[in-house]
C-alpha cells in the first residue's frame, strides 16, 4: 500500500503546483471525478465469454485535472484561437480499479474434477494507476464552452504508471497444494504484486450543465504491460494477449478557473 499512497501524494504535488505554474502561462484548470464499472479481461474463465465478462465486472474510480488552453485564467478571457488550443487538453488523472474474479465458461460448468477446481477458486486484484493522456476535440472547444452547443465528444490516449495487488484463494484448502490447483495453473500463478505500464485509450462525450460544470459519459481501454494482473500467467495457446480492462465511466467536470 506504501507504493500507492506515493502515487496520491504524487498526484495531489502535481496537481497543485501545475495550477500554480502554468496560469502565469494563460492556462486554465479543470478537475472531475469519474466512476463507473469495469470489466476485467483476464486469465480467469474464457477471456471472450460474454458471461465471464459481465459477471467479473469490478468498478473504478478517477480523479481527474484538465489543462484547458482554450481560456487564460490570468485576464479570465479566451486565448488566441489556433488549431491546438481549440481542440486539445491535457489530462492528468489518478485511478482506482478493483474487482472479484471467477472462472466462468464451458470447462468450469462441468461436473468433473477440472469444473471443481475452478468452480472452488476465487481471485480479486486492484490496481492504482496515475498517468497522463492528450484528448482530442473535433468541435471547437471555444465555441463549447460558450455554449455554441450542447456536447463535445472527444477521444483520448495516454500511458499510466499502475501499481497492481492481486490475490487468491481456493474453496479446496491452500493453493500452494497442486492437488487443489487447477493443471494450466500450476506453474502460473504469483500473487506479489508490482507494477507496471498501461496504453489507455478512450471514446467519451461531455455534455454542458451550466457556466462552469460538465457532465462526461466515457469508454476507455487499458491494456497493461503484463499478464499477472490478477495474480495469474498460464502458458496455452488461448492465453495470447495481456491483461487489459474496459471501463464505463460517468464524470462531473468543474472549471476551476471561470
Amino acid at each position: 500500500m506504501k507504493k500507492s499512497l506515493w502515487i496520491c501524494l504524487v498526484f495531489i504535488v502535481f496537481v497543485v503546483s501545475s495550477q500554480r505554474s502554468f496560469a502565469q502561462l494563460g492556462i486554465s484548470h479543470e478537475i472531475g471525478v469519474l466512476v463507473g464499472p469495469t470489466s476485467f479481461f483476464t486469465d480467469y474463465g474464457e477471456r471472450w465469454n460474454v458471461k465471464n465478462n459481465l459477471n467479473n465486472a469490478g468498478y473504478g474510480v478517477g480523479l481527474v485535472h484538465y489543462m484547458n488552453f482554450a481560456y487564460k485564467a490570468e485576464c479570465n478571457c479566451y486565448a488566441t484561437d489556433n488549431f491546438f488550443n481549440d481542440h486539445f487538453k491535457i489530462r492528468t488523472e489518478l485511478d482506482y480499479f478493483f474487482t472479484k474474479l471467477e472462472h466462468f465458461g464451458p470447462v468450469a460448468a462441468k461436473n468433473n474434477l477440472s469444473g471443481e477446481l475452478l468452480r472452488a477458486m476465487h481471485g480479486q486484484t486492484q490496481t492504482f494507476e496515475l498517468g497522463a493522456a492528450l484528448e482530442y476535440y473535433p468541435f471547437s472547444i471555444r465555441d463549447y464552452t460558450n455554449f455554441g452547443y450542447m456536447f463535445a465528444p472527444f477521444i483520448s490516449l495516454g500511458a499510466h504508471y499502475v501499481y497492481y495487488k492481486p490475490n487468491a484463494y481456493s474453496d479446496l484448502g491452500s493453493l500452494d497444494n497442486p492437488k487443489n490447483v487447477f493443471p494450466t495453473f500450476q506453474d502460473g500463478m504469483d500473487f506479489k504484486g508490482g507494477d507496471t505500464w498501461a496504453i489507455a485509450g478512450s471514446v467519451g462525450l461531455r455534455y454542458r450543465l451550466n457556466y462552469v460544470s460538465d457532465l462526461a459519459v466515457e469508454g476507455r481501454w487499458h491494456y497493461y504491460d503484463t499478464d499477472w494482473l490478477d495474480g495469474l500467467n498460464i502458458s496455452a495457446p488461448q492465453n495470447k494477449f495481456n491483461d487489459f480492462v474496459f471501463w464505463v465511466n460517468v464524470g462531473y467536470i468543474y472549471y476551476l478557473n471561470f
